[in-house]
């Protein structure tokens, strides 16, 4: 489905620099002049500058559409520069949309970059992609999905969506007037935690790459109304077999959003609707709060434990029994000691911890999301005095052991 360009008189020219910069796609009879043209006068809207946005936006900029905005509210850290390929280790620190604008005018100069420094949310989400023709979304968490595909629904506004979890990727063209939405493919969200995040389980840093080019392919080919896109198609990629399968799509009539009686007719609260608490100022972490125990942070029904606390313990000597939840590889990156049980197997080997059920123990992971989602199957099982290590790993390394490496 191609979008709305302006009467070819009314196109913008292209300089002699710009004819010559993009010559090999004006001797493409499928682009040409016009064509080009066509990629001045488009704007395009990039959610997220991250894995998916960074090769997105690099390949849009390059290719010569004519005005990019990009939405992210985060700043470039060192861990995202296996992937962020927008970003670089000079620009760590700084926030992301400008970050990313030094690279996009670092190669191509004749474009605009339109910055949105905000988190994108259901009160904001209209105005922004209201000056846009495509939207590309590159997030990763799902309440942003499916706020990215209402808002483009609502605005009758494709939107080149893509994904990525460890080696594998999906890619699609959603809300265009034919063809399906996000909720035509995924109704619902899954369970809070169910779907762990890529800090979580890691990705190849190249996969976004191959992701996000194909959402820029897609997003060229609406512009310039050429090929057939991903609409009514998902392609699936498995890097790791190098191997490409396509799902046929179809539009849910009864669809809450896109279907023939729409229930969904305004952005709602998506934190609500995917089962997630709204951050809190002190943390990700830290949303659900249910009670102070003795001054400790208390989530969900399982207390808190600070690193200063557990380092107390430790030097104390106390007895209690610390329980690693990460996964066996990332143990030789760095270790508190304790014994190990990956959180996806624990209720299959909670025997293991029978002699523990009466002892105080503290669940620890990398950041401290898998050792919460792990004291609750315990909790759950019968464990009475349970608790969590406030920000894992990476929090002994900001307040304890400044030698031991962040991952």
């Amino acid at each position: 489905m191609a979008t709305e360009t302006p009467p070819e008189t009314q196109l913008p020219k292209l300089t002699n620099d710009e004819i010559s910069r993009y010559s090999r796609h004006l001797i493409l009879p499928e682009v040409g002049m016009e064509g080009q043209q066509k990629l001045k006068a488009a704007k395009v809207l990039c959610v997220g500058t991250g894995g998916l946005g960074a090769p997105l936006a690099l390949y849009l900029a390059a290719a010569g559409v004519g005005t990019l905005g990009l939405v992210d509210f985060d700043t470039v850290d060192a861990s995202n520069l296996q992937r962020q390929i927008i970003h670089s280790t000079a620009t760590v620190g700084k926030l992301k949309v400008d970050s990313a604008e030094i690279m996009l005018k670092g190669l191509n100069p004749y474009m605009n970059v339109v910055k949105h420094n905000t988190m994108l949310t259901s009160a904001n989400a209209l105005e922004i992609f209201n000056d846009y023709d495509v939207i590309a979304d590159g997030t990763d968490n799902f309440q942003t999905r499916y706020l990215v595909n209402d808002a483009c629904v609502l605005l009758g506004k494709p939107n080149a969506y893509g994904s990525i979890f460890r080696f594998e990727g999906q890619a699609s063209v959603f809300a265009t007037k034919e063809g399906p939405c996000y909720r035509c493919l995924y109704p619902e969200p899954p369970p809070p935690g169910l779907v762990p995040s890529c800090a979580e389980g890691g990705v190849l840093g190249i996969l976004p790459g191959l992701v996000g080019i194909i959402q820029a392919t897609e997003v060229i080919k609406l512009i310039l109304g050429i090929g057939d896109s991903l609409a009514g198609r998902l392609l699936l990629v498995d890097a790791l077999s190098m191997q490409f399968r396509t799902l046929k799509l179809r539009k849910n009539p009864d669809c809450p959003v896109c279907g023939i009686h729409p229930t969904v007719t305004a952005l709602i609260d998506y934190d609500q609707f995917c089962g997630i608490e709204k951050p809190a100022a002190v943390g990700p972490l830290e949303v659900a709060r249910d009670k102070a125990v003795g001054g400790a942070q208390v989530i969900d029904g399982i207390p808190q434990i600070a690193v200063e606390e557990l380092k107390r313990k430790l030097d104390a000597k106390e007895d209690f029994f610390l329980l690693d939840v990460r996964e066996p590889h990332e143990v030789p990156i760095a270790s508190l000691g304790a014994p190990l049980i990956p959180v996806g197997e624990i209720e299959k080997r909670i025997g293991e911890l029978a002699a523990q059920k009466d002892r105080e123990i503290i669940v620890h992971c990398r950041s401290g999301a898998r050792s919460q989602k792990a004291a609750l199957v315990l909790k759950n099982a019968g464990f009475t005095n349970v608790e969590n290590l406030a920000g894992g790993i990476l929090a002994w390394a900001d307040k304890i052991d400044p030698t031991m490496p962040k991952y």
